[in-house]
């Protein structure tokens, strides 16, 4: 076996590299082919896996592409009297999980291979010991990286609950560094970065408004405000084609910096939430309102950008059968008119006529007095949940805390555990549905306001936003049938209608 041949395959990876330079990749790879070549050993084959982690459950293409080369020249290599062997820098590079590298080794060995690594040591997988050997060496790996991810775990809590800020500075705050005598850093705090801040004020009450996000979006983008992380150097799997600068918003980005806890001053850590160290951007009631307005079950099923018509999908119903309304051109005017969806014949009006009317007949309802009482959010009970939220929460704190003093066994602490959290998730679904998922305060002054303003404000407000309104009033529109009379727009066969069937016909203008 004098002259047999060595031929490997290198292996390089490294965990974090958020800029994608590469330069650690190619650093081992470097090292690598420097110990091929002093051994006279031929490199068959290189592969590299860039940010990626091997004690996560991450794909990693570089090492699956190594496998299967490896697996599938064996053979031929052994044919011939060679021997093939994966070169890697450290048994941490190759493996950190124990399935993965129990799995690895078994191949291996069905495949007669050797693992040999720059910072010493090589291994037959033939050999029963060596493959002991090689597994020894990953459990102190896997082992290493376990404590270390406790400990950094740890950490992270630590900086949730004292309300820290965990990485980079967010958009809408700025850092600002505290330096101890001789220069050295000693802490930061985040303090609000006024232009930002605006925007996510802006962004939040722009969708509290009932504009949608493709409308804000293109908006921000027409107007050439910067979102976060413009300009920095990413990896390109994170940015959109077309967008590789991230200089363009998009619907995903807007969303996300409206729900960010942040914005109200909170810190978020896994399922909890603390309070933060930074100041809020705006009030949490006012957070929560846009969490419940943007998370709503029915924003799966519809799409407010595509609704064009005041009354279909929904708002309006014929009179005569039930069914909705759809707005379509009739006659050789080909003026659109709401007809009954579901059977020709039933009813129709003109559009215009009868948006006009229901926009009349809302104003004059809104500009009463008595609006903010009947529509308006009732922000006592909304006080009395969250003070009874809060109240829950310190229960299921203290419980804890007795536990851990011993106060409390294992099973005493489950029940009360239980029975705790039902609570508390009682009263957050009880302060989302009393949340209203519409600002009409911020619509341009909708209630409680003379009726020329309430009607201004209304006009103002394109059809989606209006439509909201409709939704949040729990208006709705029955068209009824004419039956045979001259023409124009009579007023009294169409009714608007509050949630519980009440008209507000008492409240509608002379026509």
């Amino acid at each position: 076996m004098s002259n047999m041949q060595v031929e490997c395959w290198l292996y390089a990876r490294i965990s974090d590299d958020p800029r994608e330079q590469q330069r650690g990749v190619q650093r081992q790879l470097r090292d690598l082919r420097t110990y091929a070549e002093s051994r006279n050993w031929l490199v068959r084959g290189e592969f590299t896996d860039n940010d990626i982690s091997a004690h996560k459950e991450e794909e990693r293409p570089g090492y699956d592409e190594l496998m299967g080369a490896v697996l599938a020249a064996l053979p031929e290599v052994r044919e011939v009297g060679n021997q093939g062997v994966i070169l890697g820098l450290h048994p941490s590079r190759l493996w950190r999980r124990p399935v993965e590298r129990a799995q690895a080794i078994e191949d291996l060995r069905q495949a007669e291979a050797c693992v040999a690594f720059e910072t010493g040591g090589f291994f037959d997988m033939t050999k029963a010991t060596e493959r002991s050997q090689l597994r020894q060496l990953g459990e102190s790996d896997t082992l290493e990286s376990e404590v270390k991810g406790e400990r950094v775990a740890r950490e992270a809590l630590a900086r949730a609950e004292e309300g820290r800020a965990n990485g980079a500075v967010q958009y809408g705050w700025k850092r600002v560094y505290e330096y101890d005598r001789k220069g050295k850093v000693t802490g930061f705090r985040d303090e609000i970065e006024p232009e930002q801040a605006e925007i996510v004020k802006e962004i939040i009450d722009r969708l509290l408004t009932g504009e949608t996000l493709f409308r804000i979006t293109d908006d921000l983008n027409v107007r050439g405000v910067l979102p976060p992380g413009a300009n920095l150097r990413m990896k390109r799997k994170m940015r959109a084609q077309g967008n590789e600068d991230g200089t363009q918003w998009n619907k995903t980005s807007v969303k996300k910096l409206a729900l960010r806890p942040a914005n109200a001053g909170l810190r978020k850590h896994k399922e909890t939430t603390y309070p933060a160290a930074w100041p809020e951007i705006v009030p949490k009631e006012k957070w929560e309102q846009v969490v419940a307005l943007l998370t709503a079950p029915e924003r799966s099923v519809r799409r407010d950008g595509a609704r064009k018509h005041l009354l279909s999908w929904g708002i309006g119903e014929c009179g005569v059968c039930g069914s909705v309304l759809a707005a379509k051109p009739r006659g050789n005017a080909k003026k659109l008119t709401y007809v009954c969806d579901a059977k020709e014949g039933c009813v129709g009006r003109n559009e215009e006529l009868v948006d006009a009317w229901v926009g009349a007949v809302v104003c004059a309802r809104l500009s009463q007095p008595d609006a903010w009482a009947v529509f308006g959010p009732d922000e006592e009970r909304l006080e009395r949940l969250r003070a009874a939220l809060i109240v829950q929460r310190t229960r299921l704190t203290e419980a804890a805390d007795d536990y851990a003093e011993g106060f409390l066994t294992r099973e005493q602490m489950r029940t009360v555990s239980v029975k705790l959290k039902v609570k508390i998730a009682e009263l957050e679904k009880e302060i989302e549905e009393a949340t209203p998922k519409l600002d009409l305060e911020l619509m341009g002054g909708l209630m409680g306001v003379p009726l020329e303003t309430a009607e201004a404000a209304w006009d103002a407000l394109d059809v989606v936003q209006k439509r909201k309104v409709l939704e949040v009033l729990d208006v709705r529109v029955r068209i009824l049938p004419t039956g045979r009379r001259g023409p124009g727009f009579d007023p009294d066969y169409v009714e608007v209608l509050a949630g519980d069937g009440a008209p507000f016909r008492d409240y509608a203008p002379a026509a």
